[in-house]
């Protein structure tokens, strides 16, 4: 399969399931499960995810494995990149002030997810990014 037809698939796939959805630590609607499922779309197979229900859960999670925040994991797991470098679907970090990050995906231009300036799921402009990510 052609990679953008796979990456555009990917991506139409990870919208159709957490676009309309607002975030929610009790239904496990945040970034870090929207990248699980994003990167399994893309073919990767990232560890299990702890049980996951709350921003307490989240940072002893974090802490167990010596990460400051999500873009620690993201470095584990994938290759970093330059924020020039985004392709469709390709995964980015901007910063948070809860200090874990908000994790997005690449719509090649923009980027889509969650973050605290915004009620629910937006496309926002990536200048904020504090790192990027193939996928």
């Amino acid at each position: 399969m052609n990679e953008m037809l796979r990456r555009q698939r990917a991506v139409e796939a990870t919208l159709a399931k957490y676009r309309d959805a607002p975030f929610d630590w009790a239904a496990g609607k945040t970034c870090l499960h929207m990248a699980r499922f994003h990167l399994r779309q893309m073919g990767h197979r990232p560890e299990g995810l702890p049980r996951i229900r709350s921003a307490l859960a989240a940072r002893r999670a974090l802490d167990v494995r010596g990460w400051k925040h999500v873009g620690d994991m993201l470095d584990t797991l994938l290759p970093r990149i330059a924020a020039a470098q985004m392709m469709l679907g390709d995964v980015a970090l901007l910063d948070s002030g809860d200090g874990f990050g908000a994790i997005v995906i690449s719509l090649g231009g923009k980027v889509m997810g969650w973050h605290e300036d915004y009620a629910g799921m937006t496309a926002l402009d990536p200048l904020r990014m504090a790192g990027a990510w193939r996928v």
